[in-house]
């Protein structure tokens, strides 16, 4: 399906505009497109390392040979290319029809005679690429494209001429290891049999929902398909002893593609004849929906922004709910598109002050709406697009973002651990299998199962994050002789299929994600005496870091926030610290020679801090709000309130357009400061038996959300 463009991604790509992405992994980015003309088409790129790599660069250009050899017929018609490019692309026709895993997940397994027509098609465009000298080597149901005229084949990234091992050796695997051949799952020659061999598995999956070697980890799965019987117990019986045989594990004795297909359907006729009404109705629905895309762009806090992560020894059910409220509100932060102008030194030289005293502060707007949550007195928030997800003990309900009209709740299949969120996307841990799945934020009910807790074979799930297609997560595992084992995992968001896994020590099992970029995830102890970088790609430690506290006791206040240029998360302690996030490294402290008589009165001086366009914003609690370099520290601007004594030092800031939001204490539940102006602009004054307010901006619904309690309120975002 369609998502906005990255902040990041290119405007267009030869003639052709981007309006969306329709998909990313490892090697590249497939983009919808349009020609001046009008022409709608898919345009797939290679990832800018990838491409500076000259054997990658020759696969992609195999790779359009071989989308041109399989033509427009039984694949997506190549449009245009330029594999010479800085960034080689290649554009072919956008194809209107849904990938057969998405066909079966939304209308589940198709009738036999639907399978043996579909099969019977594959047959006769395998045929051409092998009559033309090249196996497909990677065919699995997301790279068979249902349309009515009949399916299509995608995605020739690892294909080649037949014996051919210049880019993929003997010795490796390449593919996918549930539709993999015997033989490629070895590291051997894959020729025309082993196309074969994936088809068998394909249509096994589009009768069944499943593959033929079930699911689970790489090994497993790659050990089943060399010496595991294939389940064949849900494929209809007079299609059982063809599939069978296609699934040797023996290459001579599969059938060729000519005969598979004469032994599949000798059926002739329009394919979309065929097609059950629900496939009917997906193809129609895609095909509308397409027209209707308009080019948008995410702003930068889809990409680049995760978790503030407040941690303290104390107070800890309100820090559970700061860690899920700060993902959403340093998620607004960055997708701020204009910029905070700093006010530099006055004439004197020193850093510019302002007191909320000098100026007169406004009227709080009124919320938009208002609603409450029944049966919980706290609860955590996650924002993903159009709705808000409340998770506490009462179960699971949304609230949508522009109108404030509550859903129903789901008291149901909840593990009361916490869910994780990217902005757009919510997965949290199914109580009644204890599998990862994606929450419908609308619904509040568990889908698209990313993977069973059982297959992975581990316990204990505890989510960390969401980024880049991947879910952080750990949990405990058994060895042979009984020991249990903490480890940290990777699964991949759409196939469900385990990227890494590391064995870790008892303690680190309790670590909070607080950071990433570039590759890079930070982690930190619950009292953030202790962080590690860790490589998303394998797993493994890249660097590590301590900062022991300076009296017993000390309250702790971690918080990352990232913006354009920026590369460091930020730390509330006694005075804020700037550490890199790809080598650990202090780039400056700032405040802790400072004069301020709470000093004296308690160790935890700054509250947590606020990234946006170069500028750090944090509340020094007793004075008021200073403004930071962020590349230096250096203080540009500071504003003194009579709040800063009461504010609250765990709950998370948020940012408007020229406003950053705080909140104050128990009566006056948060403040909106003017960047500009450098003065508080207005405060909101709630109930005084409430504590204290968490704040969430949702910059595509121009919306500031405030929590506190069971109360959610809406105002307008500025």
């Amino acid at each position: 399906m369609e998502s906005s463009l990255g902040h990041d991604d290119p405007s267009s790509l030869g003639e052709y505009r981007l309006i969306a992405r329709l998909g990313s992994g490892g090697m590249g980015t497939v983009y919808l497109g349009r020609s001046p003309g009008g022409r709608t088409v898919a345009l797939k790129t290679m990832h800018a390392d990838f491409a500076a790599d000259p054997e990658f660069r020759t696969r992609f250009r195999l790779e359009v040979d071989a989308a041109r050899v399989i033509g427009g017929e039984y694949g997506a018609a190549v449009v245009d290319a330029d594999p010479l490019a800085e960034v080689p692309w290649l554009a072919t026709e956008y194809v209107l029809g849904p990938p057969l895993d998405e066909a079966v997940a939304v209308c589940g397994g198709l009738p036999e005679e639907a399978a043996r027509v579909l099969g019977a098609r594959l047959c006769e465009a395998l045929s051409q690429l092998h009559n033309s000298g090249v196996v497909h080597r990677d065919l699995k149901p997301s790279n068979i494209l249902i349309a009515a005229t009949g399916p299509k084949l995608i995605d020739f990234g690892i294909a080649r001429a037949a014996g051919d091992d210049r880019l993929t050796r003997t010795g490796t695997a390449a593919g996918t290891p549930a539709f993999m051949s015997p033989e490629q799952a070895t590291g051997g020659e894959h020729g025309p049999a082993g196309d074969v061999f994936a088809l068998a598995g394909v249509l096994v999956f589009a009768l069944t929902g499943h593959g033929p070697f079930g699911t689970g980890q790489t090994a497993d799965l790659l050990y089943r398909v060399r010496y595991g019987e294939a389940d064949l117990t849900a494929v209809p019986p007079e299609m059982q002893p063809l599939l069978a045989s296609c699934l040797s594990k023996v290459p001579d004795q599969r059938p060729g593609t000519t005969q598979l297909g004469s032994s599949l359907s000798e059926t002739h006729g329009e394919f979309a004849d065929f097609l059950p009404d629900a496939v009917h109705a997906e193809v129609l629905r895609r095909s509308e929906a397409v027209w209707e895309i308009e080019p948008s762009r995410l702003p930068l806090w889809e990409d680049d922004f995760t978790t503030v992560a407040p941690h303290s020894r104390e107070r800890s059910v309100r820090r559970r709910r700061a860690l899920v409220a700060g993902a959403g509100t340093l998620f607004a932060a960055g997708g701020v598109a204009a910029g905070w102008a700093w006010l530099g030194t006055d004439e004197s030289g020193r850093p510019a002050r302002s007191s909320s005293g000098s100026q007169p502060v406004g009227a709080a707007p009124k919320p938009h709406w208002k609603t409450a949550v029944s049966g919980a007195a706290e609860f955590q928030v996650f924002l993903a697009e159009d709705y808000l997800m409340m998770s506490s003990e009462a179960g699971l309900t949304s609230v949508a973002v522009k109108s404030g009209k509550q859903g129903v709740i789901n008291r149901e299949a909840l593990d009361y651990s916490l869910p994780v969120a990217d902005g757009k996307r919510i997965y949290g841990i199914d109580s009644s299998n204890a599998a990862v799945a994606l929450i419908d934020a609308k619904t509040v009910q568990f889908r698209n199962q990313v993977t069973p807790g059982e297959d992975l074979d581990v316990k204990n799930p505890r989510l960390l994050t969401t980024h880049g297609g991947l879910i952080f997560y750990t949990g405990t595992a058994g060895k042979p002789n009984g020991e249990e084992v903490s480890l940290r995992l990777a699964i991949r968001t759409d196939t469900g299929e385990e990227q890494w896994r590391q064995e870790i020590s008892t303690p680190e099992s309790t670590a909070q994600v607080v950071a990433w970029k570039a590759g890079v995830l930070v982690l930190a102890l619950e009292n953030v005496e202790t962080m590690w970088g860790v490589s998303t790609r394998t797993g493994k430690k890249i660097w590590s870091n301590s900062f022991p506290p300076n009296g017993e006791g000390e309250e702790r206040v971690v918080a990352f926030s990232h913006g354009r240029g920026a590369s460091h998360y930020y730390l509330g302690f006694q005075e804020i610290i700037a550490v890199g996030i790809i080598d650990g490294k202090v780039s400056w402290r700032f405040g802790k020679e400072r004069s301020n008589p709470t000093r004296k009165e308690r160790s935890m001086f700054y509250g947590v801090p606020i990234f946006h366009d170069g500028v750090v914003y944090a509340v020094e609690m007793g004075y008021g709000i200073v403004a930071l370099d962020a590349e230096s520290g250096t203080l540009l601007w500071e504003l003194e309130t009579d709040w800063a004594a009461d504010a609250s030092y765990l709950s998370i800031p948020a940012a408007g357009t020229g406003y950053v939001y705080f909140s104050v204490d128990k009566g006056r539940w948060f403040a909106a400061i003017d960047c500009e102006k450098r003065r508080e602009a207005w405060v909101f004054s709630g109930s005084d038996e409430a504590g204290y307010t968490d704040l969430l901006a949702a910059p595509s619904a121009k919306k500031l959300i405030a929590v506190n309690g069971n109360t959610v309120l809406a105002f307008p975002l500025e």
